[in-house]
Formats: C-alpha cells, sequence, structure tokens
C-alpha cells in the first residue's frame, strides 16, 4: 500500500510516516495543497490522508481534484473539528473515511487497512499463485503450506508480483509500490530485496528475472528459473 500524507505541520508528518513504515506502508509527504497536486500528478496513491486545513489549494480542493481525476485513490480526510456538519461535508466532496486530530496512529493504520480491503473488493484478500499464499490483511505469506517469515519491504514486493497474477513487474514499479518517493532509484535495493526474497521463499526459485524488464513470479506452465 501507498499512501500520501497531507498534513502542514512537518513533525506529525513525519511522525505518522515513521509510524506507517513500521506497518509495511509507504508513505509520501506533502505539506500543502500544491505539493499535494504535484505528487497526486507523478504517482499512484492507493489512500490519500487530508488534513483540510492546508496552504494552498485546501485539502477540500484537494480531495475534488482526485474525484474528478477518476482514479481509486481512496480519501481520509484529517480534521481537527468534531462536528457532525464537518464530517457531512466532507463525506459530500467525496472522501471515504474521516478522523479527528489528535488521533492515536493504531486507529489510523486499522483505518488505512480497512479503506484498502473496500478499495479492493475486485482482489481476493488471499492471493494465491504457483504455491503460494499470500494473505494481504494478516501478512502471512505460505508456500506449499509452509510459513514463511518475511521482512515488511520483502512482504511488499511479494505482495505486487502476485497480484500481477505472473506478469512482469518492473523494478520500477516495485520501487514506487514498495518504497517512498525518498527511495534513490538507481539503488540496488529492488535487486537485493528481491534476492533476500527468493532465498526466504526457498527452492526451486519461484521469482524469475527477465532480462532488462523486470521480475514475475514462475507459474507452473513455465518452471522455475533465475
Amino acid at each position: 500500500m501507498r499512501v500520501l500524507i497531507v498534513e502542514d505541520e512537518p513533525y506529525l508528518a513525519e511522525a505518522v510516516r515513521a509510524g506507517l513504515r513500521l506497518a509495511a506502508i509507504a508513505a509520501d509527504i506533502a505539506t500543502g495543497g500544491d505539493a499535494a497536486l504535484a505528487l497526486l500528478a507523478v504517482n499512484s496513491y492507493d489512500i490519500a490522508v487530508l488534513d483540510r486545513d492546508i496552504p494552498g489549494p485546501s485539502g477540500d480542493e484537494v480531495a475534488a481534484h482526485i474525484v474528478a481525476a477518476g482514479g481509486d485513490t481512496a480519501i481520509l480526510m484529517l480534521t481537527a473539528a468534531d462536528r457532525l456538519d464537518d464530517k457531512a461535508s466532507g463525506f459530500a466532496l467525496g472522501a471515504d473515511d474521516y478522523l479527528t486530530k489528535p488521533f492515536d496512529l493504531r486507529e489510523l493504520v486499522l483505518r488505512l487497512r480497512a479503506l484498502d480491503r473496500r478499495r479492493a473488493t475486485t482482489k481476493p484478500p488471499v492471493h494465491e499463485l504457483a504455491g503460494l499464499r499470500v494473505d494481504v490483511f494478516r501478512r502471512e505469506v505460505y508456500r506449499d503450506g509452509r510459513y514463511v517469515a518475511l521482512t515488511r519491504k520483502q512482504f511488499a514486493v511479494l505482495e505486487v508480483l502476485v497480484a500481477a497474477g505472473g506478469g512482469v513487474v518492473s523494478a520500477e514499479e516495485l520501487l514506487e509500490r514498495a518504497w517512498d518517493e525518498n527511495a534513490d532509484p538507481f539503488t540496488n535495493a529492488v535487486r537485493i530485496t528481491v534476492s533476500a526474497l527468493r532465498k526466504r521463499l526457498g527452492a526451486p526459485w519461484i521469482i524469475a528475472t527477465v532480462p532488462g524488464v523486470g521480475y514475475r513470479i514462475d507459474t507452473p506452465a513455465r518452471g522455475a528459473h533465475d
């Protein structure tokens, strides 16, 4: 899951991002409406966490932009107000959920996971492919019935690969979906993580490298190879 945090209080935004990383959720930060719109123009986000009271275009205006764009980015509104009228107006703008500040980070994580479940109603919460069983919401992975313990980043990469159904996923897409915007696109982070993931999943290798293109999960018809 990749989230955009739109919050003009830098310390709060950084604290939220750090907490989401511990929950295996990649997050980018925008401290104003203009920055939020710029990030939305170049990145694909599963959920936008919007503070309504931000400089530049307001959180309401950013929400309207997301809705008008017609994508599948869900919106969670943040506000210091706890009045019913404020919540009603937020939902009228297209918000999918609402959280009043101050909030507990654990509640934010639970709400983000719930939103991700809702937006993924056309996708099974458990992905099964080539002997792999990936339970997205329990954060559990099994290979041929054997539990496999993965790091947060390894799980994020495997989730993207399995969701592709055996299709090739480029290193650039993996970097976009499993890391935040601070990731250096010229590092070997993806290659190193995939290599470690292969070892965790065990032999025979089930993640194939397509030279010059990316990675995919080998299906039985193809047979595993590196």
